[in-house]
C-alpha cells in the first residue's frame, strides 16, 4: 500500500494511505536513506510504501520505502550537531511568522531560515503576525523590514492570527497545497491555524513574561486535512535555524540580490568578503544590499551556529 507520513513520533508514524485509511506504522530495523545522515528516516509529507499486518486483532503497517522527496527542510539535530534532522517533506510552500516582540524574531533567524527554504527549493513566504498589538513606530519598524524583503522578492503580509486580519489572504493562498508553518514558539502558528481551521482546535500557550518565549506546545511534526482542499504541517517552534549541508562557495546563491550580482563580480568564485572588484561589497556601499543580510551572510559563512546547534527546539 501507498500513503503518506501525517505524523512521527520518533518510533511510530501515522500514515494516510491512498484508501483514505489511516494507520500507524513503523519502520524494520535500520531504515536509512543513501546521503542523508539524518536522526528520523522518515518525515511527515513523506510519501511511503508499507505492508500491513496484524498484532493482537490491530491492524498496523510496516514501512518498506520511501519514494523520491521533491524537497524537505532540515535542521541540525538537537542533541548530536553532526547529525539533521528532517522536519518535514514535499512542500508546496513555508509560512515563516515573524513578530516584532513577544518573542522578537530577529533578522540572523528570517535569512537562515529563507536561505535553508531557498536551497532546498521551498518557496517562503513571511506573515508578520500580531500587528493589532504593535505602536506606531513599531509598525513602521514591520513596514521597513517588509519593504526590505519584498524588494529581494519574498511576498510579505502583515496578519493578526487573533483578529483574523488577513487570514483570507493566507487561505487563498494555501489553497491545493501542502503548507508548513514555522517560527519561534509564541509568534502565534497554533493560533493561526485554529483561526484558519477552528475544527482542528491546536493547544496554544501564552508568553512567558520573564523571557519573553513562548511555552512550547507543538512536541512533533504533524500534517492536517484543511475544509478548503489544503493540507498543514504544524511544526515545533525553534529557538535557532542552524543552516545545513551548504558549501560556502554556494551560500551567496541562496541570497537572491547577492545571487543577481553575481555575474558582476571580478571572480566567479567570489565569496564577497576581501576580493577586488565585488559587486555585492559594491552595493552593499551604496545601501542597495541590507547591511542585516550581509551580516547573516559572514556569520553561516563563519560557521558562527553553536548557539544555534544546541536546543534547536524549544523541547529539553
Amino acid at each position: 500500500m501507498t500513503g503518506i507520513v501525517y505524523k512521527s513520533t520518533g518510533s511510530w508514524y501515522t500514515v494516510k494511505a491512498d484508501n483514505g485509511k489511516i494507520y500507524e506504522c513503523r519502520i524494520k530495523g535500520k531504515f536509512r536513506i543513501q546521503g542523508i545522515k539524518s536522526t528520523n528516516p522518515v518525515a511527515v509529507g513523506d510519501l511511503v510504501d508499507f505492508k500491513l499486518e496484524t498484532n493482537n486483532d490491530q491492524e498496523t503497517g510496516v514501512i518498506e520505502y520511501i519514494h523520491e522527496r521533491q524537497n524537505y527542510i532540515i535542521r541540525k539535530s538537537v542533541n548530536l550537531s553532526k547529525q539533521t534532522h528532517i522536519i518535514a517533506s514535499n512542500i508546496d510552500i513555508v509560512f515563516l511568522l515573524v513578530t516584532l516582540n513577544n518573542p522578537p524574531t530577529f533578522t540572523t533567524f528570517i535569512d537562515r531560515f529563507l536561505v535553508t527554504a531557498e536551497a532546498y527549493g521551498i518557496k517562503a513566504l513571511l506573515l508578520f503576525n500580531k500587528i493589532d498589538t504593535y505602536t506606531d513606530d513599531e509598525l513602521l519598524e514591520i513596514k521597513y523590514l517588509a519593504a526590505l524583503y519584498r524588494k529581494i522578492g519574498y511576498e510579505c503580509i502583515g496578519i493578526s492570527a487573533k483578529a483574523g486580519k488577513n487570514v483570507d489572504k493566507v487561505k487563498a493562498i494555501m489553497k491545493g497545497k501542502v503548507s508548513m508553518f514555522s517560527g519561534h514558539s509564541g509568534v502565534g502558528k497554533s493560533t493561526l491555524i485554529n483561526t484558519i481551521e477552528s475544527g482542528l482546535s491546536l493547544r496554544t500557550a501564552e508568553i512567558s513574561d520573564q523571557h519573553q518565549q513562548g511555552q512550547h506546545t507543538t512536541t512533533f511534526a504533524e500534517m492536517f486535512d484543511l475544509g478548503f482542499d489544503a493540507r498543514i504541517i504544524d511544526t515545533p517552534g525553534i529557538k535557532g535555524f542552524g543552516v545545513v549541508d551548504i558549501d560556502k562557495e554556494e551560500l551567496g546563491d541562496y541570497f537572491p540580490e547577492f545571487f543577481e550580482l553575481k555575474s558582476e563580480c571580478k571572480f566567479n568564485n567570489c565569496l564577497h568578503i576581501n576580493e577586488p572588484k565585488c559587486a555585492v561589497k559594491k552595493a552593499l556601499d551604496n545601501e542597495e544590499v541590507a547591511w542585516s543580510r550581509y551580516k547573516s551572510y559572514l556569520q553561516i559563512l563563519e560557521g558562527e551556529e553553536d548557539h544555534y546547534r544546541k536546543n534547536s527546539y524549544d523541547e529539553e
